[in-house]
């Protein structure tokens, strides 16, 4: 079967196509640093020790881009000693491990935060009804939260993680640079796509520099909004061949301002935006969404529109699904 093919890619290799998408737990304490329950959590969901790579939920990079409560933190270095612990637990259970990096941007609140949220426009985030109206990030603040990435990704990596995620999907502020609906700079952050995403390139290779080539760089895409409006299938593609370009070495496609579907659609629903980057970039490609049996996996995989399947909500419902369903496949 194609789900157990071995993968091999610069800078990672892949034991198998199944993937542990990142999915927020809330289970971090009131500082964002590892819990007890967070480890019990990640032991549980990959104890039968056949993922591939799980990429942990998201952190954030700074406490004004936290999305929510008792949201894990890669904001300071006192949080590398909780990561630390985690990266064992996931390793132990031989996956690789790999952290999500990100922030909120304009999809958190002053509840969240205490004051308003940033954001490239000043524009309500489309993609959360409870968000606030957020201000617009000067050029400088801008460069600040590329430097706060930077130093994300390299926390990641002496917490012993095997690679680090950006994330520009689900509406985060990534995405919101990316996004026309939520991009309405007149500077050089915004326009057009070559613009709009300046700000990941420049994060991408500060990221290099600090981790060094041989690390592994993931980047979550939202390659489309489902919105009027919203970004093209063109300048996704743009943007998937101008990240593998600057050096990302697996891209993980998902929704953008549309964030995430229905718990009753179809297997691998977001097929249509991962096709097209799938057919034009060399690098891994991973796809997450609506699998529900094993055997969705092997047809998402034969339907040539990714590399890799990642197996969300049904591992989140049931920690046993994988053993239910895809050991009797072996």
């Amino acid at each position: 079967m194609k789900l157990f093919k071995k993968l091999n890619a610069k800078n990672i290799d892949f034991k198998n196509r199944i993937i542990m998408p990142p999915m927020a737990t809330a289970k971090a304490d009131d500082k964002g640093h590892v819990s007890q329950d967070i480890l019990d959590y990640y032991d549980e969901k990959t104890k039968d020790k056949l993922f591939s790579t799980v990429i942990v939920e998201h952190n954030f990079v700074d406490q004004h881009g936290k999305a929510s409560h008792n949201q894990m933190s890669i904001a300071d270095d006192s949080d590398i000693d909780g990561l630390k612990k985690l990266a064992k637990v996931i390793k132990n259970n031989y996956a690789h491990a790999i952290v999500q990096i990100s922030h909120a941007g304009s999809s958190t609140n002053e509840d969240i935060i205490g004051e308003s949220p940033v954001a490239p426009s000043t524009i309500k985030n489309p993609s959360n009804a409870k968000a606030s109206k957020p201000r617009e990030l000067t050029i400088e603040e801008i460069k600040e939260i590329e430097d706060k990435f930077t130093d994300a990704a390299v926390r990641v990596k002496e917490a012993g993680f095997d690679g680090v995620e950006i994330h520009s999907a689900h509406g985060y502020l990534l995405d919101q640079f990316l996004s026309p609906l939520t991009n309405k700079r007149t500077d050089e952050y915004g326009g057009d796509i070559e613009n709009r995403i300046k700000i990941h390139l420049e994060i991408i290779k500060k990221v290099r520099e600090k981790v060094g080539e041989d690390y592994p760089i993931f980047l979550r895409l939202g390659a489309g909004d489902d919105m009027e409006g919203g970004l093209t299938q063109e300048d996704a593609v743009y943007a998937a061949k101008a990240f593998e370009k600057a050096g990302v070495d697996v891209l993980d496609i998902s929704g953008g301002m549309c964030k995430f579907s229905i718990d009753d659609a179809s297997a691998g629903f977001f097929a249509y935006i991962s096709k097209p980057i799938y057919e034009e970039v060399k690098i891994p490609v991973i796809l997450t969404g609506g699998v529900k049996t094993g055997q969705d996996v092997e047809d998402i995989l034969n339907r040539d529109v990714c590399d890799l399947v990642g197996i969300g909500r049904a591992v989140f419902k049931d920690s046993n699904w994988i053993e239910k369903e895809i050991r009797p496949l072996i």
